[in-house]
């Protein structure tokens, strides 16, 4: 037979004869804590809703020319 039979088939078949796992993988007891539940209290979804109208544009050059830099700043 092949040598790369026994290379690949015997790590196999060993481990799948493993019966329990090493205490290090085994999740402890302690470890796994419960989450206390928040109490629950109603909220509307609407709450912060804050009516707003439209209005007419703004000029866009005055708030072009306050956003952008200084005369003779190179950008």
């Amino acid at each position: 037979m092949k040598p790369s039979l026994f290379v690949v088939g015997l790590p196999l078949v060993i481990g799948g004869c493993a019966s329990t796992l090493p205490p290090d993988v085994v999740a402890s007891p302690a470890a796994v804590e419960q989450p206390s539940p928040r109490p629950i209290a109603y909220q509307s979804p609407i709450s912060g809703y804050v009516a707003r109208q439209p209005v007419d544009p703004k000029p866009w050059r005055r708030q072009n020319d306050l956003q952008s830099p200084p005369k003779g700043d190179a950008s």
